[in-house]
């Protein structure tokens, strides 16, 4: 059977200035989530993944401690009660960092196969699965910019660092964030 074809494209563009838009992203993607997503999260170290991850866990209505996986490599979040009497179909979700793996096959030991076929995946550095990343797949991407004064044009200010999200998939993914993110898309 011959797998389906994935062209992956950047498709929209978000610029995010603080937490207050990191945090307003994951609030309108979480949502989206479903069973069988995978998200993979790309950029440098200190780009932003990790905060990221625990925005749209948190928005997804995630009440606990959101850890970094760096250590143990996945951290699972079961939805609560709450959020399954609203919807019974909120996905269970693995957070997962792979900087650590030395070779794709570990990450078979992490039980990737049943949360790519039952769980919605976060996965921080998405290419240490080399080609065990399943077709299909969501890439947010983040990179460092600095934030100018509109006022004069400088960044007098350490804390003026902000990220450039970009979403990057194929035309399914396209189509089911079009909705909430139009605004965001590249003509």
């Amino acid at each position: 059977m011959q797998k389906p074809e994935f062209h992956p494209e950047i498709f929209a563009e978000l610029a995010l200035d603080d937490m207050a838009a990191v945090k307003d992203f994951a609030a309108r993607f979480a949502p989206l989530l479903a069973a069988c997503d995978v998200v993979a999260l790309d950029g440098g170290l200190g780009a932003g993944k990790t905060t990221l991850c625990r925005a749209i866990i948190q928005a997804r209505g995630y009440e606990g401690d959101v850890p970094s996986p760096t250590f143990n490599l996945v951290q699972i979040y079961d939805p609560s009660p709450n959020s399954l009497r609203e919807n019974p179909n909120v996905p269970t979700i693995w957070h997962m960092d792979l900087y650590r793996l030395e070779h794709p096959e570990e990450a078979f030991e992490l039980g990737i196969e049943e949360a790519f076929d039952t769980a919605a995946s976060l996965i921080e550095w998405p290419s240490k699965l080399g080609p065990h990343l399943p077709a299909g797949f969501l890439t947010l991407r983040l990179e460092i910019c600095e934030i100018t004064d509109q006022n004069n044009g400088q960044n007098n200010d350490q804390n003026n660092i902000g990220r450039k999200l970009s979403l990057i998939g194929d035309r399914v993914w396209q189509e089911r964030l079009k909705p909430v993110f139009k605004k965001d898309f590249i003509s």
